[in-house]
């Protein structure tokens, strides 16, 4: 027999099983362990949770709470809703493109090492491009959102910075203002850029080293062989025109934001230490194919993109500024929308349970009598060791009376 576990696997079943082991060979950061210990404690006693009583015929349930944590492979759903609600704001009747920006991997352990420096230096180079490049190839103040993100399909680091950018600009003259739409399915000279991209983000990289502010694990990382190398090679910036609209776009932009490198869907398989995943093969269109790693690397490489703390991987520029909402009303006006700003509504849970699950049954419903709401009836703090049932629990442990029937 082998230690496989259950059908529908977990992360938090990896780090359970097989976390002790990785810790007796590797120090943890600060982040990653407030995450390792999240992850296996949400939605578990650990945390505690809400006691439920139908309001018809009594029974009782038990919701352990969610642990909210940015890496938490099973939460965030909700908060991810909110969030693209909340880009109707900016949201134009234009077309969009979407941008990605990627370093070259001889610099991925230097990253692992300077990762908040890091992680924003390539933000900053690649914003600061597109936005010359919105005034010198449009003539004006482009508008562009992106998210940081860091692993490719099979986990490996791979550092690069989606963006969504507005095909036009707003072009400010003596005459007013005016909107300058950029070619259909065109919007800068991907290569120029590339290229320009190459050369900024490595002489800043240069600028640090000369500074002496990179941490180069105590001179066993030789940044200056890195440049050379990174310059000698072809980057590439990727811009394309998202086939299925901006709708689909910033939903492929906000799983980066509430999601880390693996959701719990994809492992296939625990068996001897081993961990099998499926991942997309974008070498050969996209294959789905199964890949098989040791606990000890599986848990490494999920640990890589563990960010840190209170780094902010979603950021808005130009015309997506908070800063910029005067300018953004204007180019409302000068594309037919009303000057005012849209009112982002505040998503109700329940409306947006229903829409899940694609039912107008409330999911309170009682299991038990189908005819009762199931309704918070008192908080439990978080316990552990207990092997109990809840009726048993709730009246011997917190001697408090049942709901009446």
């Amino acid at each position: 027999m082998g230690d496989k576990q259950k059908a529908g696997y977990e992360v938090a079943d990896i780090l359970r099983k097989y976390l002790p082991a990785y810790r007796s060979k590797h120090k943890l950061s600060y982040e990653q362990h407030q995450a390792v210990n999240a992850i296996m404690a949400c939605r578990t006693p650990a945390l505690g949770g809400v006691l439920l009583a139908c309001d018809h015929c009594g029974h009782l349930d038990f919701m352990y709470k969610s642990c909210k944590n940015r890496h938490c492979p099973k939460c965030g759903s909700f908060q991810k809703a909110q969030w693209l609600e909340a880009q109707k704001l900016w949201v134009l009747p234009i077309q969009y493109f979407h941008v990605v920006f990627t370093i070259d991997h001889v610099f991925n352990w230097l990253v692992w090492h300077n990762q908040e420096a890091l992680y924003s230096l390539i933000i900053e180079v690649a914003a600061r491009l597109l936005k010359r490049y919105g005034e010198e190839y449009l003539g004006g103040e482009i508008g562009f959102s992106m998210v940081l993100h860091t692993w490719g399909q099979t986990m490996q680091a791979h550092p690069h910075v989606h963006f969504m950018v507005t095909g036009g600009a707003l072009v400010s003259s003596p005459d007013g203002f005016r909107w300058q739409a950029a070619k259909p399915g065109y919007l800068f000279p991907v290569i120029k850029l590339s290229q320009d991209f190459k050369l900024a983000f490595c002489a800043d990289v240069r600028k640090m080293m000369d500074k002496g502010s990179l941490n180069t694990a105590h001179g066993s990382l030789d940044v200056a062989g890195m440049l050379a190398e990174a310059l000698s090679k072809d980057w590439e910036v990727y811009i394309q025109a998202p086939q299925y609209g901006v709708d689909n776009l910033l939903d492929y932009l906000a799983r980066y934001i509430f999601r880390i490198a693996i959701s719990n869907h994809r492992i296939v398989d625990i068996q001897h230490g081993k961990i099998t995943f499926e991942y997309y093969d974008n070498r050969q269109d996209g294959k789905l194919k199964l890949m098989t790693l040791s606990a000890e690397e599986f848990i490494h490489r999920f640990l890589l993109h563990v960010l840190p703390r209170r780094f902010v991987r979603i950021r808005h520029f130009g015309l997506h500024h908070p800063s910029c909402r005067a300018k953004l009303q204007q180019t409302r006006l000068l594309l037919g929308l009303p000057f005012k700003l849209p009112i982002i509504a505040k998503l109700i849970l329940l409306d947006w349970l229903k829409s899940i699950l694609k039912s107008e049954t409330d999911p309170r419903l009682c299991p038990f009598c189908q005819k009762g709401l199931l309704l918070p009836f008192r908080p439990l703090a978080p316990f552990s060791g207990w092997r109990i049932t809840i009726p048993w629990f709730v009246k011997t442990f917190l001697r408090c009376p049942l709901p009446a029937i």
